[in-house]
């Protein structure tokens, strides 16, 4: 809790600066309490034992009993050598109400921190639907984008087109050389396409390319031979810049790439910018970017004349060298990267990239190039995938769960819950509800996991709207819309604000939560882990539904001023706080 240990510090720094114990040794050392029974802010005292020559339980013994009593705190106290702070709850309800707590919007923050941020996420291949095991990157990469915005900093989402490599060298090929009956043909094993997406292209232009993987596998040698030929011919000119064979690739894969951005828009996901990766072919950065490479001191030629760099002189372990250029001449895709990247620091002053976790030797070498060359890493967040029971999904054997599926049967499931609970609704509004609360169990889902960890994709999880999921929350926001609409032409009730000894658990409990609202937001970004923020949107959601239950807004048709003011509060909160997690913030269920 910013705000209380922005009151204790300059406290702590004397006492401790007078037992030679410097300020530099246990700032970082302050840390939020994790057992809220304890405290809010924890300091332990172990590290200062060798120092001061005491134990830590005496270290903090003596630091509780010296502490000086202050309108912030509620209690001091030390527990098996850590020194505990408890803010007092009439001072966290005056900070709240004095709007020290920030509730605006995205959009009203943006540009506070005077931080430009680039952050490219998703940038799939466009060869076939959005499916399961790529949405983690962009949910994770917009709920990213999204808490940047709320902290303050002025955010760019791009996403980066991969519109020249194999995949989309194989998906023109067999536009071009396969009809409709030859693709029917090869998948005739394969479960046949969902008349529901009969109109989306990516659908569609994925059974193209399935098709043209089975052929580059199954066919005689003959056949696959000359398959390989005609697409290494394609790829190769892409990368040569060849306009006509480019603009045969983005004939080939823009329906595909228009039908995964529809797809991400129910997901409330969308970009600012597309960057294409032929570009920085076509305008000659790569071709003088290769020469630079070429002038550095760690630069190598292979005996079939590829250029690469000896990473190994700069301390990487493994695979050291880093190819930037084919004996051709040609570039590789990590050096347009790098060519990228370049322009990408021209653009914003810090970079946020969203990565699988096999991505990150490249990275790794690419930011290691990036340094050769005097610019900076970029910050990389790196995520576990997303696995179905059976194994990894994968386009090419056709093993995915389509997002689209997924999407629609979670409308279908909200929806069956919907008119169970709300039979007066009618069609329009239950679709408008069920979209909304569809989606977000969808997206939760991912966000909620630690981005380290992987995890196996599982329907029932994924489609869960009890506690601990999106709709929890969500229902938690409606009930605090309800009370505002309830108290429009009651009259006010000035109460008395609570005192310390008769406040209610709820309310004290939603205090505490709301004003460390703006931290966890802060943590989350600078860390770089959204399932921060949506921990602490379950808890604070929790949190206001003990209020609801200790502190009646509106008793004997009159409105309790403090207790709605706080309900208000709180409110905000959780609209700001569902649409930083990409959660539309409907205001009833």
């Amino acid at each position: 809790m910013k705000l209380l240990q922005d009151m204790i510090s300059p406290h702590l720094e004397h006492l401790l600066s007078a037992k030679g114990v410097k300020k530099g040794t246990w700032e970082s050392m302050l840390q939020p309490s994790r057992e809220a029974s304890q405290g809010d802010l924890t300091l332990p005292c172990f590290p200062f034992a060798s120092v001061l020559r005491m134990a830590p339980q005496a270290i903090a013994d003596e630091l509780a009993a010296s502490f000086p009593p202050l309108d912030a705190l509620l209690s001091v106290s030390s527990v098996n050598g850590y020194l505990n702070f408890k803010a007092h709850p009439e001072w966290l309800t005056n900070a709240i109400l004095s709007g020290e707590i920030y509730v605006g919007n995205a959009l009203e923050n943006s540009g506070k921190t005077g931080e430009r941020v680039l952050l490219e996420h998703t940038s799939a291949n466009p060869n076939g639907p959005f499916h399961v095991g790529r949405a983690r990157n962009a949910i994770l990469g917009d709920t990213l984008v999204r808490l940047h915005r709320l902290h303050g900093d002025d955010v760019r989402a791009e996403y980066y087109v991969d519109d020249m490599g194999k995949q989309v060298g194989v998906l023109a090929w067999a536009l071009e050389n396969l009809g409709k009956e030859d693709v029917e043909n090869l998948l005739s094993e394969r479960e046949p396409p969902s008349e529901r997406w009969a109109d989306k292209a990516d659908h569609q232009r994925v059974r193209w390319y399935q098709a043209a993987q089975l052929l580059r596998n199954d066919a005689d040698e003959a056949r696959k031979s000359e398959i390989e030929k005609e697409i290494g011919q394609l790829v190769h000119a892409s990368e040569h810049g060849d306009v006509g064979v480019l603009e045969s690739f983005e004939s080939a894969y823009s329906p595909v790439l228009d039908g995964m951005l529809t797809t991400l828009s129910r997901l409330g996901i969308s970009f600012d910018t597309f960057t294409k990766e032929s570009t920085f072919v076509v305008n000659g950065t790569v071709s003088e970017l290769m020469k630079t490479l070429d002038s550095l001191e760690i630069s190598g030629t292979a005996d079939n004349g590829a250029g690469y760099l000896d990473l190994g002189q700069r301390g990487l372990k493994g695979k050291t060298e880093f190819f930037y250029r084919r004996g051709d001449g040609s570039s590789l895709y990590a050096t347009r990267d790098v060519a990228y990247h370049m322009w990408k620091w021209g653009e914003s002053n810090r970079l946020v990239n969203v990565l699988g976790e096999d991505h990150k030797l490249q990275a790794k070498q690419v930011g290691m190039t990036l340094e050769e060359l005097g610019q900076q890493r970029p910050n990389v967040l790196f995520y576990s995938f997303i696995k179905l029971p059976e194994g990894k999904m994968s386009t090419r054997r056709g093993n995915v769960v389509f997002m689209d599926d997924l999407l629609e049967e979670a409308h279908a499931q909200a929806s069956a819950v919907v008119r169970e609970l709300r039979p007066e609704y009618d069609d329009e509004k239950v679709a408008q509800i069920a979209e909304a609360v569809g989606a977000a169990a969808v997206r939760f889902n991912i966000i909620k996991v630690s981005p380290e960890k992987g995890f196996t994709f599982r329907w029932e999880e994924a489609l869960a709207f009890e506690a601990g999921s999106a709709p929890f929350i969500m229902y938690a926001h409606t009930r605090a819309c309800s009370i505002a609409r309830r108290v429009v032409g009651l009259p006010v009730s000035e109460l008395e604000r609570p005192t310390v000894e008769s406040m209610p658990e709820g309310l004290v409990e939603l205090l505490r939560l709301m004003c460390t609202h703006n931290d966890v937001i802060e943590r989350s970004v600078r860390e770089q882990k959204a399932h921060l923020f949506a921990l602490h949107m379950l808890e604070l959601a929790n949190a206001y539904n003990g209020f609801y239950r200790d502190c009646p807004v509106v008793q004997n048709d009159k409105v309790d001023s403090f207790a709605f003011s706080i309900s208000e509060m709180a409110r905000e909160l959780m609209r700001s706080g569902l649409e930083g997690l990409g959660i539309t913030p409907i205001e009833e269920m």
